[in-house]
């Protein structure tokens, strides 16, 4: 499975950035070693040779292979801008929420007599301040896929299908098949 949610709460917290990360795998290679305090890290970090790191950073190599170029991104993007990063959670986690854009199967537990049949259903819903503040904690926290997507689960539930609680009580959501989702902040 896809950590279809996890990338699109790393992406949006991305969104926040104020300037670009480094575009030369030499710049991006560079930050990487000063984030990391030396070779060696980057290099574990990368799983490459140190040799190939230094390589880099002195500017001798230029062109990392597509998998070594994603992974280097990846990993410049983990530790670009961590004050703007954690401005943006708290905002979101504080008063602004966030909101999720989705097109996933959804299902229902309720009352005996009512339709459970589970459909896909496009959505887009603003989920209030602990909603994002209980995703952010357990991404960092390591949660797996399955348990960010029993979270989102729960805010839709709450926010879309029973309006804040003001009716469909004790209706549960199945959150399946995601087709996509996005977060912005």
């Amino acid at each position: 499975m896809t950590d279809l949610l996890a990338d699109s709460l790393d992406r949006a917290l991305e969104s926040a950035f104020t300037r670009r990360i480094p575009q030369s795998a030499q710049a991006q290679m560079r930050y990487l070693v000063k984030q990391l305090k030396g070779t060696r890290a980057a290099a574990q970090a990368l799983g490459v040779s140190q040799r190939t790191v230094e390589r880099y950073v002195a500017g001798r190599l230029k062109r990392p292979r597509k998998d070594l170029r994603a992974r280097l991104e990846g990993e410049v993007k983990k530790r670009w801008q961590p004050q703007v990063r954690a401005k943006a959670r708290r905002r979101a986690a504080s008063c602004d929420g966030l909101v999720v854009s989705t097109r996933a199967r959804f299902g229902f537990t309720a009352a005996p007599g009512t339709t459970d049949d589970a459909r896909v259903r496009d959505i887009t819903q603003a989920l209030p301040p602990q909603w994002a503040e209980r995703l952010f904690t357990a991404r960092e926290q390591g949660a797996d896929e399955r348990q960010l997507q029993q979270i989102a689960a729960d805010g839709l539930a709450q926010m879309y299908f029973r309006a804040n609680d003001s009716r469909a009580r004790g209706l549960g959501v199945e959150f399946t098949d995601v087709e996509h989702i996005r977060i912005d902040l």
